[in-house]
């Protein structure tokens, strides 16, 4: 079963200086609209023919993350069976991110 991280740990996290790699499974178009800071973008239907793309530094959680937080569970469940062994999906995914984490990150 994928972990979920809600999005105030998920900040926490990264204040706390966490190495967390950002995976974002949405759409271009999507990641235009708003996107995490420095996260990488590889749209869920491509992220099996591109798991070599995911350089996280060693020690670095995966969070992967999506419109409400769907199909960042599949992209996780994916990874996963990849063989990555830190790896979690933010529920409510990057709406919930704008609602209680950063309300300057639009909402689509």
């Amino acid at each position: 079963m994928v972990r979920q991280i809600l999005p105030a740990e998920l900040a926490e996290r990264i204040n706390a200086g966490e190495r967390i790699y950002l995976l974002d499974v949405r759409h271009e178009w999507e990641h235009r609209i708003a996107a995490l800071p420095g996260s990488v973008l590889i749209p869920l239907p491509e992220l099996p023919s591109r798991l070599d793309e995911i350089d996280a530094e060693p020690g670095a959680a995966v969070v992967v993350y999506c419109h409400h937080g769907i199909r960042s569970l599949s992209g996780a469940s994916i990874l996963e069976q990849a063989g990555f062994t830190d790896v979690a999906s933010l529920r409510g995914g990057i709406d919930l991110w704008s609602s209680v984490v950063d309300p300057t990150v639009p909402k689509y």
